[in-house]
Protein backbone atom coordinates (compact mmCIF):
# COMPACT_ATOMS: atom_id res chain seq x y z
CA UNK A 1 0.00 0.00 0.00
CA UNK A 2 2.44 2.47 0.83
CA UNK A 3 4.86 1.78 -2.73
CA UNK A 4 1.43 2.27 -3.96
CA UNK A 5 0.95 5.51 -2.05
CA UNK A 6 4.27 6.54 -3.77
CA UNK A 7 3.94 5.91 -7.22
CA UNK A 8 0.88 8.12 -6.83
CA UNK A 9 2.28 10.72 -5.18
CA UNK A 10 5.36 10.50 -7.74
CA UNK A 11 3.06 10.14 -10.66
CA UNK A 12 1.12 13.25 -9.38
CA UNK A 13 3.89 15.29 -9.09
CA UNK A 14 5.41 14.81 -12.41
CA UNK A 15 1.79 16.03 -13.69
CA UNK A 16 1.73 19.01 -11.89
CA UNK A 17 5.34 19.64 -12.92
CA UNK A 18 4.09 19.23 -16.73
CA UNK A 19 1.59 21.62 -16.20
CA UNK A 20 4.13 24.13 -14.89
CA UNK A 21 6.94 23.58 -17.11
CA UNK A 22 7.35 25.89 -19.68
CA UNK A 23 10.35 27.78 -21.45
CA UNK A 24 10.89 30.43 -21.27
CA UNK A 25 9.20 31.07 -17.93
CA UNK A 26 6.53 33.96 -18.68
CA UNK A 27 8.84 36.18 -16.81
CA UNK A 28 11.22 36.45 -19.51
CA UNK A 29 8.60 38.01 -22.13
CA UNK A 30 8.59 41.20 -20.10
CA UNK A 31 11.18 42.43 -21.68
CA UNK A 32 11.61 39.49 -24.58
CA UNK A 33 10.54 38.82 -27.75
CA UNK A 34 10.25 35.03 -28.28
CA UNK A 35 12.95 33.95 -31.66
CA UNK A 36 10.19 31.52 -32.50
CA UNK A 37 7.05 30.36 -31.26
CA UNK A 38 6.07 26.77 -30.72
CA UNK A 39 3.19 27.10 -33.55
CA UNK A 40 6.04 28.51 -35.78
CA UNK A 41 8.17 25.30 -35.09
CA UNK A 42 5.34 22.98 -35.54
CA UNK A 43 4.44 24.62 -38.69
CA UNK A 44 7.64 24.80 -40.29
CA UNK A 45 7.28 24.37 -44.02
CA UNK A 46 4.08 23.00 -44.02
CA UNK A 47 0.97 25.02 -44.72
CA UNK A 48 -2.87 24.20 -45.09
CA UNK A 49 -3.77 21.87 -47.26
CA UNK A 50 -1.71 21.06 -50.91
CA UNK A 51 1.17 23.78 -52.03
CA UNK A 52 -0.69 24.55 -55.12
CA UNK A 53 -4.12 24.30 -53.90
CA UNK A 54 -6.47 27.50 -53.12
CA UNK A 55 -4.81 28.54 -49.93
CA UNK A 56 -1.04 26.96 -51.10
CA UNK A 57 2.02 29.56 -51.36
CA UNK A 58 2.26 29.23 -54.59
CA UNK A 59 -1.02 30.22 -55.65
CA UNK A 60 -1.59 32.81 -53.71
CA UNK A 61 1.97 34.34 -53.30
CA UNK A 62 2.96 33.66 -49.89
CA UNK A 63 6.10 34.03 -48.57
CA UNK A 64 8.69 30.87 -48.79
CA UNK A 65 9.84 31.30 -45.59
CA UNK A 66 8.73 32.04 -41.92
CA UNK A 67 7.60 36.20 -42.01
CA UNK A 68 8.16 37.82 -38.63
CA UNK A 69 8.76 41.07 -37.40
CA UNK A 70 7.97 41.68 -33.51
CA UNK A 71 6.83 45.79 -33.31
CA UNK A 72 6.17 47.88 -29.87
CA UNK A 73 2.19 48.11 -29.57
CA UNK A 74 2.60 51.72 -30.45
CA UNK A 75 3.74 50.93 -33.71
CA UNK A 76 0.47 49.24 -34.05
CA UNK A 77 -2.66 50.96 -34.92
CA UNK A 78 -5.04 51.40 -32.37
CA UNK A 79 -7.76 49.65 -35.15
CA UNK A 80 -5.94 46.04 -34.17
CA UNK A 81 -6.29 45.47 -30.67
CA UNK A 82 -9.57 47.13 -30.53
CA UNK A 83 -10.73 44.44 -33.52
CA UNK A 84 -8.87 41.60 -32.33
CA UNK A 85 -10.86 42.11 -28.75
CA UNK A 86 -14.27 41.95 -30.91
CA UNK A 87 -13.98 39.34 -32.78
CA UNK A 88 -12.00 36.75 -30.27
CA UNK A 89 -12.36 38.07 -26.78
CA UNK A 90 -14.47 40.89 -25.58
CA UNK A 91 -14.02 40.05 -22.01
CA UNK A 92 -9.88 40.34 -22.47
CA UNK A 93 -9.67 43.40 -19.85
CA UNK A 94 -11.84 41.39 -17.57
CA UNK A 95 -11.32 37.94 -17.00
CA UNK A 96 -7.68 36.30 -15.24
CA UNK A 97 -6.87 34.68 -18.23
CA UNK A 98 -9.78 32.09 -18.53
CA UNK A 99 -13.31 33.33 -19.29
CA UNK A 100 -15.32 31.17 -17.35
CA UNK A 101 -18.35 32.69 -18.29
CA UNK A 102 -17.85 32.30 -22.14
CA UNK A 103 -17.10 28.66 -20.83
CA UNK A 104 -20.58 28.34 -19.78
CA UNK A 105 -22.31 30.24 -22.73
CA UNK A 106 -20.35 27.76 -25.00
CA UNK A 107 -22.29 24.63 -23.03
CA UNK A 108 -25.53 26.13 -23.25
CA UNK A 109 -25.65 28.72 -19.98
CA UNK A 110 -28.27 31.56 -20.87
CA UNK A 111 -27.81 34.14 -17.90
CA UNK A 112 -25.78 37.19 -18.55
CA UNK A 113 -23.73 36.33 -14.85
CA UNK A 114 -23.15 33.61 -12.93
CA UNK A 115 -22.76 33.46 -8.87
CA UNK A 116 -22.58 30.42 -6.91
CA UNK A 117 -24.72 32.32 -4.44
CA UNK A 118 -27.92 33.00 -6.98
CA UNK A 119 -29.96 29.76 -6.67
CA UNK A 120 -31.16 30.31 -10.33
CA UNK A 121 -27.81 30.64 -11.64
CA UNK A 122 -26.63 27.00 -10.04
CA UNK A 123 -30.10 25.63 -11.63
CA UNK A 124 -29.37 27.05 -14.79
CA UNK A 125 -25.60 25.24 -14.62
CA UNK A 126 -27.00 21.89 -13.48
CA UNK A 127 -29.42 21.90 -16.86
CA UNK A 128 -26.24 22.62 -19.00
CA UNK A 129 -24.71 19.20 -16.95
CA UNK A 130 -26.84 17.07 -19.80
CA UNK A 131 -25.42 18.50 -23.21
CA UNK A 132 -21.68 18.67 -22.27
CA UNK A 133 -20.18 16.11 -24.04
CA UNK A 134 -22.65 17.13 -27.10
CA UNK A 135 -21.32 20.55 -26.84
CA UNK A 136 -17.89 20.20 -26.24
CA UNK A 137 -16.62 21.04 -29.82
CA UNK A 138 -17.73 25.05 -29.10
CA UNK A 139 -15.28 25.38 -26.13
CA UNK A 140 -13.08 26.08 -28.64
CA UNK A 141 -14.97 29.15 -29.52
CA UNK A 142 -14.41 30.04 -25.63
CA UNK A 143 -10.63 30.23 -25.74
CA UNK A 144 -9.30 34.30 -24.99
CA UNK A 145 -6.63 35.79 -26.42
CA UNK A 146 -4.52 35.13 -23.07
CA UNK A 147 -5.35 30.91 -23.87
CA UNK A 148 -4.19 31.75 -27.53
CA UNK A 149 -0.72 33.68 -26.70
CA UNK A 150 -0.11 30.27 -24.55
CA UNK A 151 -1.62 28.36 -27.24
CA UNK A 152 0.85 29.88 -29.80
CA UNK A 153 4.31 30.75 -27.31
CA UNK A 154 4.05 26.98 -25.70
CA UNK A 155 1.59 24.66 -27.12
CA UNK A 156 0.05 23.37 -30.51
CA UNK A 157 -3.43 23.24 -31.50
CA UNK A 158 -3.83 19.68 -30.47
CA UNK A 159 -7.71 19.40 -29.01
CA UNK A 160 -6.77 17.39 -26.37
CA UNK A 161 -8.54 17.73 -22.65
CA UNK A 162 -4.80 17.45 -20.86
CA UNK A 163 -3.60 20.06 -23.53
CA UNK A 164 -6.47 22.45 -22.70
CA UNK A 165 -5.60 22.05 -19.20
CA UNK A 166 -2.25 22.87 -19.35
CA UNK A 167 -3.09 25.75 -21.43
CA UNK A 168 -5.54 27.46 -19.28
CA UNK A 169 -2.49 27.14 -16.21
CA UNK A 170 -0.48 28.67 -18.69
CA UNK A 171 -2.85 31.22 -19.44
CA UNK A 172 -2.98 32.37 -15.83
CA UNK A 173 0.92 32.10 -15.51
CA UNK A 174 1.21 34.62 -18.39
CA UNK A 175 -1.62 37.23 -16.47
CA UNK A 176 -0.10 36.88 -13.18
CA UNK A 177 3.20 37.96 -14.68
CA UNK A 178 2.40 40.38 -17.46
CA UNK A 179 0.18 42.86 -18.32
CA UNK A 180 -2.68 43.42 -20.00
CA UNK A 181 -0.88 45.79 -22.78
CA UNK A 182 2.22 43.37 -22.70
CA UNK A 183 -0.01 40.21 -23.38
CA UNK A 184 -1.85 41.76 -26.53
CA UNK A 185 1.44 43.31 -27.67
CA UNK A 186 2.70 39.74 -27.86
CA UNK A 187 -0.64 38.50 -29.09
CA UNK A 188 -0.84 40.76 -32.21
CA UNK A 189 3.16 39.49 -32.90
CA UNK A 190 2.88 36.08 -32.76
CA UNK A 191 -0.63 35.29 -33.90
CA UNK A 192 -0.65 33.27 -37.26
CA UNK A 193 -2.37 35.90 -39.61
CA UNK A 194 -1.53 33.68 -43.23
CA UNK A 195 0.50 30.64 -44.55
CA UNK A 196 4.17 32.10 -43.36
CA UNK A 197 3.13 35.39 -41.72
CA UNK A 198 3.38 35.98 -38.06
CA UNK A 199 2.38 39.03 -36.44
CA UNK A 200 0.89 42.66 -37.61
CA UNK A 201 3.58 44.04 -38.96
CA UNK A 202 4.41 41.02 -41.19
CA UNK A 203 1.02 40.79 -42.25
CA UNK A 204 -0.06 44.28 -42.65
CA UNK A 205 3.29 44.68 -45.05
CA UNK A 206 2.27 41.61 -46.75
CA UNK A 207 -1.36 42.28 -47.11
CA UNK A 208 -1.52 45.83 -47.31
CA UNK A 209 1.69 46.87 -48.26
CA UNK A 210 2.35 49.74 -45.41
CA UNK A 211 3.55 49.53 -41.66
CA UNK A 212 1.03 48.01 -38.68
CA UNK A 213 1.11 51.71 -37.27
CA UNK A 214 -0.84 52.57 -40.57
CA UNK A 215 -3.50 50.23 -40.89
CA UNK A 216 -7.11 51.72 -41.26
CA UNK A 217 -9.94 50.51 -39.27
CA UNK A 218 -11.42 48.21 -42.28
CA UNK A 219 -7.57 46.58 -42.53
CA UNK A 220 -7.53 45.83 -39.03
CA UNK A 221 -11.22 44.60 -38.76
CA UNK A 222 -9.66 42.25 -42.07
CA UNK A 223 -6.89 40.58 -40.06
CA UNK A 224 -8.96 39.93 -37.10
CA UNK A 225 -11.69 38.75 -39.48
CA UNK A 226 -9.66 36.04 -40.63
CA UNK A 227 -9.31 34.26 -37.05
CA UNK A 228 -8.97 31.96 -35.86
CA UNK A 229 -8.61 30.07 -39.63
CA UNK A 230 -6.34 32.73 -41.31
CA UNK A 231 -4.29 29.84 -43.31
CA UNK A 232 -7.76 29.52 -45.31
CA UNK A 233 -9.37 33.18 -44.87
CA UNK A 234 -7.26 35.93 -44.95
CA UNK A 235 -6.99 39.54 -46.84
CA UNK A 236 -5.31 37.66 -49.96
CA UNK A 237 -7.93 35.00 -49.97
CA UNK A 238 -11.30 36.57 -48.91
CA UNK A 239 -13.90 33.93 -47.99
CA UNK A 240 -17.32 35.18 -47.77
CA UNK A 241 -16.58 33.88 -43.96
CA UNK A 242 -13.61 36.15 -43.57
CA UNK A 243 -15.67 39.21 -45.08
CA UNK A 244 -18.80 38.76 -42.71
CA UNK A 245 -16.80 38.91 -40.18
CA UNK A 246 -14.82 42.21 -41.25
CA UNK A 247 -17.91 43.89 -41.37
CA UNK A 248 -19.82 42.80 -38.67
CA UNK A 249 -16.23 43.77 -36.43
CA UNK A 250 -16.09 46.99 -38.50
CA UNK A 251 -20.21 47.32 -37.74
CA UNK A 252 -19.09 46.89 -33.62
CA UNK A 253 -16.07 49.48 -34.18
CA UNK A 254 -18.48 51.78 -35.56
CA UNK A 255 -20.91 51.52 -32.48
CA UNK A 256 -23.05 49.19 -33.40
CA UNK A 257 -24.71 46.69 -30.77
CA UNK A 258 -24.22 43.60 -32.90
CA UNK A 259 -22.14 40.30 -31.84
CA UNK A 260 -19.40 38.62 -33.51
CA UNK A 261 -19.71 35.16 -33.01
CA UNK A 262 -16.64 33.13 -31.38
CA UNK A 263 -15.88 30.41 -33.61
CA UNK A 264 -14.71 26.55 -33.21
CA UNK A 265 -15.43 25.25 -36.20
CA UNK A 266 -14.81 27.14 -39.96
CA UNK A 267 -18.46 26.73 -40.77
CA UNK A 268 -20.80 29.26 -42.46
CA UNK A 269 -22.37 30.67 -39.69
CA UNK A 270 -26.23 32.77 -39.36
CA UNK A 271 -26.81 36.57 -39.21
CA UNK A 272 -25.79 37.43 -35.17
CA UNK A 273 -27.71 38.17 -32.72
CA UNK A 274 -28.27 41.67 -31.10
CA UNK A 275 -26.25 42.02 -27.45
CA UNK A 276 -24.93 45.19 -25.61
CA UNK A 277 -22.29 47.20 -26.88
CA UNK A 278 -18.63 46.62 -25.81
CA UNK A 279 -16.97 49.58 -24.39
CA UNK A 280 -13.11 49.37 -25.58
CA UNK A 281 -10.96 51.75 -23.23
CA UNK A 282 -8.56 54.51 -25.20
CA UNK A 283 -5.72 53.54 -22.76
CA UNK A 284 -4.69 50.29 -24.02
Amino acid sequence: MRRAIRWIAIAGGVFLLWLVAVWPPPLWYRTHWPARTAFMAMRGDAVAGDADGPTGRRSRGFPAEPTYRPVPLDSISVWLPRAAMIGEDNRFLEHGGVDYLAILEALGYRRAEFAWSDPKDRTELRSTFGSLWSRRGRLRGASTITQQLAKNLYLSPDRNPLRKVKEGVTAYRLEATLSKRRLMELYLNVVELGPNIWGAEAASQFYFDRPARRLTPAQAASLAGSLPFPLSSNPAYRTGRMRWRRDLIMRRMRGEVVEVPREEEEVVVPPPPVVEEMVVPDSL
